[in-house]
């Protein structure tokens, strides 16, 4: 138990990630889907950013030494992932506007029914 209080980051990300992948699962709602993945996509990014902080370090920004800096390929990395996370949020609610103008709704169980699946 002293590790989850001491870890918060990490605990943080786990319970997001939970929220996140229990919304993708359980609702018909393509919109709640979308922003379940969202949030999966955040517990991510802070577990990783979290993991790559060094407490007492600076930002990897050279004044005068090159020591002491905290590592910048995960924050590149997430920078990164959250670039691909907005096109992909992006390019689902497109398709979620043109399954709601063929269909009338984003409830994938009525979808299901009007398409005979």
């Amino acid at each position: 138990m002293k590790s989850l209080t001491t870890n918060y980051y990490e605990t943080g990300s786990i319970i997001l990630f939970g929220i996140g992948f229990t919304m993708l699962l359980l609702h018909n709602n393509i919109i709640k889907k979308i922003i379940g993945m969202n949030i999966m996509d955040t517990a991510i990014f802070l577990f990783f950013i979290a993991k790559g902080y060094v407490h007492g370090k600076d930002a990897p920004i050279i004044r005068g030494t090159a020591a002491g800096y905290i590592d910048p390929v995960p924050s590149a990395l997430m920078l990164t992932g959250i670039v691909v996370a907005v096109s992909v949020t992006a390019f689902l609610l497109a398709l979620t506007v043109r399954l709601y103008k063929a269909y009338g709704t984003v409830e994938l169980d009525e979808i299901m029914k009007m398409r005979g699946d």
